[in-house]
């Protein structure tokens, strides 16, 4: 109670110091580097990124790229080169030219290298950075490229899905807020009992969420799919400790005179509820910290940071904000437009043999598509962007033009003779869907001594420890055909070469398919273990914590099995990102109507009587509760042009719809099926005889 009365007294300095706070945090917000590039959270130990970083040192080059120029004359491409070469940070462009003027004749050049830079109507040309695929100076020289090529120009590679990614978000994400903000609002002004309350509750949540987002500059960097959905999350998922506050201050002022004593006593309250509420939720954000894949973490950290921010706001800010409004938040109360319960609550006891019987049903489709539907995910970044953005344009330019749909780089010991890369080279070229292997060896051909080679081709291609190939593939990367070639390959450059390196895009994305897929059951396992602890040592039952989160993951198979009944597929992040964040989230609808039932049943009531209070008095929280989540995410789902924010919010909204449905026909149902079990496993309830139906 000591802090409660805290915050009543120095309510008016609580507010001013959340004001003064926004100010750093909106600065904090603006200077916090995103990340688009999914790649580099990939373990640091990993072959693939050490070889990433070895070619940036030993040759200069981090991205790369490939230009394609359409219907345009061999004199205008050469000047654009030139113009191309002059950008900052570009290292190196590769093109026909940059054999041709080699002062080896023409004809003793191997026909197809020029055939593999030119088609009828197109030429393409290979150009190196010297900075990261995602470093801010890359993506500034891919975006002076396209404004000095124009539009018979088209660039693909990592960096430019990166440029075209952070333009969309950058595009669409105030519109993220703003939507979550006015469905939110919406659902709170039909469901909760004022009219002026919403804005309250926004402006005190509003205030958090910009202090979370501004903390992030002390983590360096975030990525986008972090920006993109932690306001939208914080929003959603903290909205419950407004009401339950508001609900609280509501109770305690028919009980005190003074509106400062009832706050006093509803802040105290408020805060046990709140605190043993937020931990399952913030067990559930932890958990993806323990993905070696760290975009996990870093998503992790941000939400059960906003977690915290909103039980601080809900505790503090808001109460100092009702106390302040409180005459025209009394004068602008209504009816709560939720009917009473009771009469519905009966109906669904009266038929629970029913609900077990469709969860029983729905087990083994909701299994089955969950299986199929983790199957089926995605890992190509390129996949979740809109078909008319110029990065995809330019992949299917790249495949449709010259057969070539990723590009590996192979890093050999530059000791290794030329006889034994030729070899090498010739078995890489045998692999199925290599179009070919591209180094000192092939670009000069049988017939040209390697003393002419110059030394401005030989720094391209050769350091003094590596030598540098480049292979071209028929095969898209993150398919299983080019996970197939990627082995074949390795296991061709591990006989000539054991410390020989295989890196690029499609190699990563390779490693990134394994690292996720450990992952994920990796946090699938902490979550619900995390979770089950925390509700042992809530609800001090052994039978409840198996209950609630079987209720709870039997919601989350049916919503991430969907996908696979309707057709759609996931990005690899969703599946374990949502799988997490609902059961987290929503764990809180089950636990609210199990304490109420535990106490009925305490209390002396029979088993039927304390299932159906817990049913009607939980249906109103959980009814606002759900809808919240469901309101702040649906819009930005429909909204969206990026897959992967949208696939994500229309499964958490759907998530919230789903467990919301469950806890209100299931576990009910559960409850009255295992009130033997539960009574004899949990502590205090072991007394209780009365086990049979009235």
């Amino acid at each position: 109670m000591r802090f409660s009365k805290a915050v009543v007294k120095f309510r008016v300095p609580i507010l001013i110091l959340t004001v003064l706070l926004m100010i750093p945090s909106a600065i904090g917000m603006a200077k916090t580097r995103v990340n688009y590039d999914m790649l580099t959270y990939l373990p640091s130990d990993m072959e693939t990124v050490i070889g990433q970083d070895e070619l940036l040192e030993d040759f200069n080059k981090g991205a790369f790229t490939f230009l394609i120029f359409e219907d345009m004359p061999n004199k205008d491409v050469a000047k654009l080169k030139e113009k191309v070469e002059a950008v900052d940070h570009v290292d190196t462009v590769l093109w026909y030219d940059s054999l041709a003027d080699l002062s080896v004749p023409m004809e003793l050049l191997p026909d197809k290298i020029y055939k593999e830079f030119n088609t009828d109507h197109s030429t393409m040309m290979a150009v190196f950075f010297d900075t990261g695929t995602s470093d801010d100076l890359t993506m500034e020289a891919v975006k002076e490229i396209r404004s000095i090529c124009g539009e018979q120009c088209f660039v693909s590679g990592m960096t430019a899905l990166v440029v075209d990614l952070k333009d969309l978000c950058e595009q669409e994400e105030p519109i993220y807020v703003g939507l979550a903000v006015l469905l939110a609002c919406v659902a709170m002004l039909i469901l909760l009992d004022g009219w002026l309350i919403p804005f309250v509750f926004l402006a005190s949540i509003g205030a958090m969420i910009l202090i979370n987002l501004g903390t992030n500059y002390f983590l360096g960097e975030i990525s986008y799919i972090t920006k993109a959905l932690s306001a939208v999350l914080q929003l959603a998922v903290t909205m419950d400790y407004s009401i339950f506050l508001w609900h609280s201050y509501n109770e305690q002022r028919g009980l005190y005179d003074d509106k400062k004593d009832a706050m006093a006593v509803a802040i105290s309250k408020t805060l046990t509820s709140v605190v043993g509420s937020s931990i399952t939720t913030i067990a559930g954000f932890a958990a993806l910290c323990f993905m070696s894949f760290t975009l996990g973490r870093d998503l992790g950290i941000v939400m059960a940071k906003g977690v915290v921010f909103g039980v601080i706001g809900c505790v503090t800010v808001l109460p100092s904000l009702i106390l302040v409004f409180d005459k025209p938040l009394q004068k602008t109360k209504h009816r709560s437009l939720i009917p009473n319960m009771e009469k519905f609550a009966g109906k669904v006891i009266k038929v629970y043999p029913v609900f077990i019987i469709i969860a029983l049903v729905l087990v083994l489709p909701a299994l089955y598509g969950y299986n199929q539907a983790n199957k089926e995910v995605y890992y190509d970044m390129g996949e979740c962007l809109p078909e008319d953005m110029n990065y995809v344009i330019s992949n299917s330019k790249l495949k449709d033009d010259f057969d070539i749909a990723s590009t590996h780089m192979v890093l050999l010991d530059s000791k290794l003779s030329s006889k034994s890369v030729k070899s090498m080279i010739n078995e890489m070229e045998e692999v199925d869907g290599v179009k070919y292997v591209l180094g000192l060896e092939s670009v000069i051909g049988s017939r040209v001594p390697e003393e002419v080679i110059p030394d401005s081709i030989k720094e391209i291609l050769e350091s003094d420890r590596y030598e540098l190939l480049l292979i071209n593939s028929e095969y898209k990367v993150a398919s299983d055909d080019v996970n197939a070639q990627i082995t074949s390959l390795n296991n061709i450059l591990k006989a000539y070469d054991p410390n020989g390196m295989l890196i690029g895009e499609a190699p990563c994305m390779k490693d990134m398919i394994e690292t996720t897929d450990h992952d994920f059951k990796v946090v699938n396992t902490v979550s619900i273990l995390a979770i089950f602890v925390i509700i042992l040592l809530v609800e001090k039952s052994a039978s409840l914590p198996l209950i609630l989160i079987a209720v709870i993951e039997l919601g989350i198979f049916i919503n991430l099995g969907l996908p696979h009944y309707l057709g759609q597929r996931m990005s690899f992040i969703t599946p374990i990102c949502i799988s997490t964040i609902e059961l987290g989230a929503t764990v809180d609808y089950a636990i609210l109507m199990t304490t109420r039932y535990k106490a009925e049943r305490i209390a002396g009531g029979d088993k039927k009587h304390a299932v159906w209070t817990a049913l009607y008095t939980s249906i109103p929280s959980i009814l606002v509760s759900g809808m919240g989540l469901f309101a702040a995410t649906f819009g930005v789902a429909v909204y969206s042009d990026i897959e992967i924010i949208s696939s994500m919010c229309m499964l958490m909204a759907r998530g919230a719809i789903i467990s919301m449905l469950l806890v209100c026909f299931i576990l009910p149902a559960m409850f009255m099926l295992f009130d033997r079990i539960i009574c004899k496993t949990t502590v205090g309830m072991t007394h209780i005889k009365d086990h049979k139906e009235n």
